[in-house]
């Protein structure tokens, strides 16, 4: 558990694809759920224990983009706190076409039967006394964004940016030009001491993917 400034914030490792699923909070205890890839009932039941147990109230789910991993248990979560879903409108195709993935690999993913808030670049995510800026990063997916505290120095990446890689680009809706241009122009920028935490793997921060990451090095 990383626990900054203000911000609190638990990862779990979800599903066979070992994806990153986040809860975030402060003093408040107010909480969002950042890509909830929880597979069958013993993943999900140690997020609602973890919830329990920090006397948490879940108020909104966020997701970085629609790909089947990230949103496994996301129709269970959204009925059992009873909170609304927030996702950029160009991944809602993504969505529709995660059954069509589990079914492929043999998992089980029950049709989120909610409706979703749409969310845009720029936009401010209000919960407790914390703020998370939407960063529109397009190239993974269209509808593809990072959730950003500028107060707390820490990224939600998602699958565009990883501890030495970067997002594959190669499944519908992906763009590899546009990944590395939303890379350099949205998140390069950002201090060096950001803490990104990716949707796989290990957290790692700007400066050392600006000169470490292999993808990230002029030719």
């Amino acid at each position: 558990m990383f626990e900054g400034i203000i911000m609190e914030i638990k990862t779990f490792y979800c599903n066979p694809l070992r994806e990153c699923s986040y809860v975030a909070w402060d003093e408040t205890k107010e909480c969002v759920i950042i890509d909830p890839g929880f597979y069958g009932d013993r993943e999900r039941q140690r997020l609602y224990n973890f919830i329990e147990e920090r006397q948490l109230k879940p108020v909104k789910v966020l997701l970085t983009h629609g790909h089947f991993d990230h949103v496994l248990s996301l129709d269970e979560v959204a009925r059992q706190y009873q909170i609304p879903v927030l996702m950029h409108p160009a991944d809602r195709e993504q969505i529709v076409r995660s059954q069509e993935w589990c079914q492929s690999l043999g998992l089980v993913c029950t049709p989120f039967g909610g409706e979703f808030t749409d969310i845009a670049d720029g936009d401010v995510i209000r919960f407790g006394n914390l703020s998370l800026e939407v960063i529109a990063t397009p190239g993974h997916t269209q509808g593809g964004v990072c959730f950003y505290s500028q107060a707390d120095s820490v990224l939600f990446s998602g699958d565009t940016l990883f501890a030495g890689s970067i997002g594959r680009s190669d499944h519908p809706g992906g763009d590899y030009d546009q990944l590395m241009e939303s890379i350099a122009r949205k998140l390069m920028p950002l201090d060096g001491d950001v803490y990104v935490l990716p949707g796989h793997g290990p957290a790692t921060s700007i400066g050392y993917e600006r000169v470490t990451n292999p993808f990230l090095q002029p030719a």
